[in-house]
């Protein structure tokens, strides 16, 4: 079984906004497969399904994003899911906009979610599925930035960019990391930067 989590905020005053993307992601992901999150368990909504022959448990944490950790190993343990078998979605201010990548490891990068489930799990090796927000203009500081709606723009391109997010989790949970990392950790076009 793999645990797949996606990381926002809850609340209505965040629901569309940069820092939820690992939210809308899960949403998406859940209706294609027709999963329901709507069960409740340690601070966070979940569902159980499959997605392509695998056992899934999808995870919206409710405790804010600086406390992601808490509710994810609480859910590793009940479920005795290995940290290998970890998927999470999230934001991320080093990618350009609408640019994702799928990573097996790696540092918080000064994001608190990321942070929270390190220090929770005691380990940086779980596989990332990292969704670009780009940097906000200089005067803009990314604390505020984050949870800041998306721009007119950004909701035009927003079904794209989590139906992608969604086909490069089908690809990892069908077809392995490597393969997933092969054909989605590429620029899509010279548009990208």
């Amino acid at each position: 079984m793999y645990l797949i989590a996606g990381l926002g905020n809850p609340g209505g005053k965040y629901q569309f906004t940069r820092h939820n993307l690992g939210f809308l992601t899960l949403q998406t992901l859940a209706g294609r497969h027709q999963i329901s999150i709507e069960k409740r368990k340690f601070e966070s909504r979940y569902g159980l399904g499959e997605i392509l022959h695998e056992k899934v448990l999808l995870l919206t944490p409710l405790t804010y994003m600086n406390r992601s950790g808490q509710a994810i190993d609480s859910f590793l343990r009940y479920f005795q899911i290995p940290i290998d078998h970890l998927i999470v979605i999230h934001d991320d201010l080093d990618l350009s906009w609408s640019r994702i990548r799928i990573a097996p490891k790696g540092g918080a990068a000064g994001h608190k979610g990321i942070l929270s489930i390190m220090e929770q799990l005691k380990t940086q090796n779980f596989i990332r599925l990292r969704m670009g927000i780009g940097r906000p203009a200089e005067k803009i500081p990314s604390e505020s930035y984050v949870i800041e709606p998306f721009s007119t723009e950004e909701k035009k391109e927003l079904l794209p960019l989590t139906d992608q997010a969604c086909e490069a989790i089908e690809t990892l949970l069908k077809e392995g990391l490597t393969t997933a990392m092969n054909r989605f950790n590429v620029r899509r076009s010279t548009a990208d930067s």
